[in-house]
């Protein structure tokens, strides 16, 4: 068919001499025929032959890769297990932080009077968590964490992807979220940490909290054979360091303002009708509270709960008290009070009351006479410790059961005090008399 198309298309003079020459390139039907034989012979192979390539290919590959592993096993087996296996190391905080912390602010441990934290290597494939050490020391890094991370399933156990998925960055602008000595070299399972701080607070994050969290970062020359769970500290809020001029004493101190304590704003409705009635410490606070509960409640108004007073008032009882007493004399009595007013010894013509065996007459008068010394608490003298008993009464006197009549002594008693008397220690004191004002059961 193409060559008869060919031969009618062509010049109708035959006579020219070139028309030979113009036939004799042309292709021959037996030719076309045979190409399109070719290209569908060779399409068909190629057809059949790609699935026995791609097999054959695959094949080598696996036994190369299969190859390079036995070799990596043979080279170091017992890193090549410990990488296949799960690790039963762990990084750990060994204290909770001091809170609450500040911008600008040391981080620090609590209940450790300002001590740095230390972070330890445990091994918890026993009961508990048993410090351990590796034969070589491994690099730690701290991070900030967001104070939601761990959730869920990975609330123990998390994998290194989720833990740096949880890193918190600082803002556009900021400087470095966390500063200071944020890398450390741990030998002997034990690393101290140096001085941290934040230079940002935690308002701008969803959860509104942080944690700060120990990421192992090398071990020895080789990063990634053997997995070392990370230590997190507890979630936390960090204020801005303007806050810090409103932060409340843990313990307080009998000198701190009194809106230090729980529940009591600086500036706010209980500070200032405390203040309006002459209770401007946390000392006055604690006074009042031994004399007259009732009284004191009443000034601070309706506005505070029994929940919001249970509060405030077990904050104010962990001051520390100190060893300055305070003396009141009278006429025929002498009281040693504690710095809030609770009675430590009591003398009353001559006789010594250092338990609770007391009528209701004696009780009822010691408190007037405790309510009275609280009246005119600046005229007190002071006293650096404990009046130890046999110091009370003049050499050679009798001790306390063997007195004469209480009328004959009460002279000589008072005569014989003595401000050079024997000190002892204030807690012991107070366990052996049992503190009548601050004990109900006493008075």
């Amino acid at each position: 068919m193409a060559a008869k198309r060919f031969l009618d298309d062509s010049d109708p003079d035959s006579n020219q001499p070139n028309c030979k020459r113009i036939r004799s390139t042309k292709p021959s039907f037996a030719s076309v025929i045979k190409e399109v034989v070719m290209v569908n012979f060779l399409e068909n192979v190629s057809s059949a032959l790609e699935p026995m390539l791609r097999r054959v290919v695959h094949e080598e590959v696996e036994n190369g890769l299969r190859r390079y592993s036995c070799r990596t096993i043979t080279r170091s087996p017992s890193l090549r297990i410990k990488a296949l296996e799960p690790s039963n190391l762990r990084l750990i905080f060994n204290k909770k932080l001091s809170l609450p912390i500040f911008t600008g602010s040391k981080v620090v441990a609590g209940d450790s009077d300002g001590q740095s934290l230390q972070i330890l290597l445990v091994d918890t494939s026993g009961e508990g968590m048993v410090p351990t050490t590796l034969p070589y020391p491994i690099k730690v890094e701290l991070v900030v964490l967001d104070g939601d991370f761990p959730s869920g399933q990975s609330e123990i156990n998390w994998s290194r992807e989720e833990f740096d998925k949880n890193i918190v960055k600082e803002r556009t602008g900021k400087r470095p979220l966390l500063t200071g000595e944020l890398n450390f070299t741990m030998r002997d399972g034990v690393v101290s940490v140096g001085e941290i701080e934040f230079t940002d607070n935690s308002s701008w994050i969803r959860s509104r909290k942080f944690r700060i969290g120990a990421k192992v970062v090398q071990i020895g020359n080789n990063q990634t054979t053997v997995r070392i769970t990370e230590a997190i500290t507890e979630s936390f809020v960090v204020k801005d360091h303007r806050g810090e001029l409103y932060k409340k004493h843990y313990p307080p101190a009998l000198g701190d303002e009194v809106w230090r304590l729980e529940k009591i704003g600086k500036d706010g409705t209980f500070h200032k009708k405390l203040s309006s009635n002459g209770i401007n410490t946390v000392q006055d606070f604690l006074k009042l509270a031994t004399i007259d509960t009732p009284q004191l409640r009443t000034r601070l108004g309706s506005g505070m709960s029994d929940r919001m007073w249970e509060v405030t008032y077990k904050h104010a009882k962990t001051c520390e008290m100190g060893t300055k007493l305070f003396m009141a004399r009278g006429p025929n009595h002498t009281l040693i009070l504690s710095p809030i007013c609770q009675v430590v010894r009591a003398i009353i013509d001559g006789q010594i009351y250092p338990t609770c065996d007391l009528t209701g007459i004696q009780k009822a008068y010691i408190q007037s006479l405790v309510k009275e010394a609280y009246a005119n608490w600046n005229s007190l003298e002071e006293v650096d410790g404990l009046v130890n008993e046999p110091a009370l009464l003049t050499q050679g006197e009798p001790m306390m059961g063997q007195y004469p009549n209480v009328n004959q002594q009460q002279q000589p008693m008072i005569r014989s005090y003595q401000r050079n008397t024997i000190l002892t220690d204030v807690s012991e004191q107070l366990d052996e008399f049992n503190d009548w004002m601050g004990n109900p059961n006493c008075i």
